[in-house]
């Protein structure tokens, strides 16, 4: 039964996917084996640049939007959990054999809240993800992170910055209040 299953979630991936492709031939590349469940909400506005690796998957619930002129890259054998939400401005590249638990959000941007929310304005840096990368249930990727290969994001984690490869980053728990 799951291997039946399987085979219809790559069987719709491929039409979902070669859909969009003949609107935007230039700017939608895919392999021929995808697992993206259709449960999963794919935005991809007009000139939008998506290369997607060969055998990715990607589980019910997730959100992947890739605005105006931005780029996404998701590298081949990538497994993206349940729920998870990457949403693109500029550029978010992820490497190849990475791994995403559950819950985990990935943002190039943020609100310019000190022009005002209601302007939407947003100050965007692109977001890299070496090969490898472990990102443990519920953690938060920020705009300008660049995470090595073979790294482990420890569940919860809010990660800005450079992470070394091949680090184990796990964040503490404390109690802060920071007045701006």
């Amino acid at each position: 039964m799951r291997t039946i299953k399987s085979f219809i979630s790559v069987v719709v991936t491929f039409f979902r996917l070669a859909l969009r492709k003949l609107f935007a031939p230039r700017k939608i590349r895919f392999g021929p084996i995808e697992r993206i469940s259709p449960n999963v909400l794919l935005e991809f506005n007009r000139g939008a640049k998506v290369t997607l690796g060969n055998r990715i998957r990607i589980h019910s619930g997730s959100k992947i939007k890739v605005r105006r002129g931005a780029k996404l890259s998701i590298g081949e054998g990538t497994k993206i959990n349940y729920n998870c939400m990457i949403v693109c401005r500029q550029s978010v590249s992820i490497g190849e054999k990475c791994e995403f638990g559950p819950g985990v959000l990935v943002y190039d941007h943020d609100h310019d809240f000190r022009v005002g929310l209601e302007k939407r304005l947003y100050k965007s840096s692109d977001v890299v993800i070496g090969n490898r990368v472990w990102i443990g249930a519920n953690t938060v990727i920020l705009r300008g992170t660049v995470i090595g290969d073979d790294c482990v994001i420890g569940a919860g984690s809010v990660v800005r910055g450079t992470i070394s490869p091949h680090t184990v980053l796990v964040q503490k728990r404390e109690d802060t209040v920071v007045e701006f």
